[in-house]
């Protein structure tokens, strides 16, 4: 297999095509009906950072779902891997990888295949969210499956776009405490109970992703995501933390106790 690394190739073509075909050898396991319960594909890429900007390119990073349409779902038509209509795909650049990931021989990239089976999921129905920094409305908010849309924002009701009036459950104020929330939109995330995981998903909202104002997942163990596209949900574990933009973080936890 091409050395990926090893070799610096600088060819955006030849690195999609050895990042493909990792994926394709390990979908190509899931043949026989297997990829119908795979939701989500998790793939990890560990680059020096100069030349990270290639690979963005190699996955069309500034076109959200292009990559995972374009060439993975191609590859599982051409092998007839039944995956669902709704399953995600995530790419994080980081050097650490989850034990249940693929890792490949001759790259430093892994991938993690979620399933209905087995994924990056916790059992319980109800977790916490703390504020480390920034001012909400409450310190702690007691978060369970049976919410719904669980809207992150700026202002517990906020005017958005064509006049409508978007609720937040977890509302960060505004007046004396605008410095600290200055980077939160009123629109910037929300949280959804994935029933067929057993498991809780943040999404970034219009307001944060680029070019507004930014987010990011980081990990208990260092691992960092950022959120790049509206669709793509990140699977919270304890411990994750969410930044809003610059300054306002918040912290997940299934054992946390409200205050």
């Amino acid at each position: 297999m091409f050395n990926l690394f090893k070799e610096r190739p600088g060819d955006v073509k030849q690195i999609r095509h050895n990042l493909v075909s990792f994926i394709k050898e390990k979908l190509q396991r899931a043949e026989g009906g297997e990829g119908a319960n795979i939701t989500a594909m998790h793939l990890f890429i560990n680059c020096p950072e100069s030349e990270r900007h290639l690979y963005e390119a190699a996955v069309f990073n500034n076109v959200p779902g292009k990559f995972k349409t374009d060439e993975i779902q191609r590859v599982a038509d051409d092998y007839a891997i039944e995956l669902p209509n709704n399953w995600k795909f995530e790419v994080a650049f980081t050097g650490q990888y989850p034990p249940q990931a693929y890792r490949a021989k001759d790259m430093d990239i892994a991938v993690f295949f979620a399933t209905g089976k087995a994924g990056l999921t916790h059992k319980k129905t109800e977790a916490f969210i703390k504020i480390l920094n920034g001012e909400a409305e409450q310190e702690v908010y007691r978060i369970d499956s049976g919410m719904g849309k669980i809207n992150i924002g700026r202002e517990p009701k906020a005017q958005v776009a064509a006049g409508f009036v978007r609720l937040n459950n977890i509302a960060f104020v505004s007046g004396n405490a605008m410095e600290l929330n200055r980077s939160v939109s009123r629109q910037h995330a929300h949280i959804e109970w994935e029933p067929v995981n057993g498991s809780f998903l943040v999404f970034a909202d219009a307001g944060g992703i680029p070019p507004n104002n930014k987010m990011k997942v980081r990990s208990i163990d260092g691992m960092s995501f950022k959120m790049q596209a509206v669709e793509v949900g990140h699977r919270l574990e304890e411990g994750d933390q969410l930044i809003l933009g610059d300054t306002a973080v918040l912290e997940f936890s299934y054992t946390g106790k409200e205050k």
